[in-house]
């Protein structure tokens, strides 16, 4: 019997591909919790899969030069979001690393949500989910949602000229239509820069 639930699981996460990430309640069909747990435990110390946090596992890519690669803040975040199907924007110096005004990989990514708050542990980083207002995350292009939240997290006294030159450069790269639309809801101050880009 247990057997079966750890070929179902395998089999399911193989025809994922490497790198796809899967949570405990992806598999509830195979079995009850409690067998589908135990069989998650045994490919695990077999090495077929990784627990990447509570709940959360994976079946890593593999790099010549590196060996293992283990999901990303940003991935990890993405697959938690879609399964609880809630909004995400990363902020703080997560943002300013994204977007290239900052070389520093934060070992904590703060993003904001309108699903639930909480903290997610994995090995020595955290990835923390901080429940805001729907204005919040009502952006729709990629890049400006990491503009806003990047400036934010600089403040407006404290923006360099070349930081701004930066930004602009990256807002090219974002499609027009989304950047009008997500520069209404920015402060002021970043409205200021952000026009600049059109």
């Amino acid at each position: 019997m247990s057997l079966t639930i750890e070929n179902k699981i395998i089999n399911k996460i193989k025809k994922a591909g490497r790198g796809s990430l899967f949570f405990t309640e992806d598999f509830v069909t195979f079995g009850n919790q409690k067998a589908v747990n135990k069989a998650l435990e045994r490919l695990v110390e077999k090495g077929e899969i990784k627990r990447v946090a509570r709940g959360i596992y994976a079946r890593p890519k593999t790099s010549n030069l590196v060996g293992e690669l283990l999901p990303t803040n940003e991935e990890i975040a993405g697959a938690i979001a879609k399964r609880d199907k809630a909004r995400i924007i990363p902020t703080g110096s997560y943002a300013l690393n994204a977007i290239g005004l900052s070389t520093q990989i934060p070992m904590n990514a703060v993003f904001l949500t309108d699903g639930a708050a909480r903290k997610i542990k994995i090995d020595n980083r955290t990835i923390i989910f901080k429940k805001t207002s729907p204005k919040n995350l009502a952006t729709i292009g990629k890049i400006s949602s990491l503009v806003i939240q990047a400036l934010k997290e600089i403040g407006k006294n404290n923006v360099k000229e070349w930081e701004i030159n930066k930004i602009l450069e990256v807002l090219k790269k974002e499609e027009k239509t989304r950047l009008q639309h997500d520069i209404k809801l920015a402060p002021e101050w970043i409205r200021v820069i952000m026009k600049k880009a059109l």
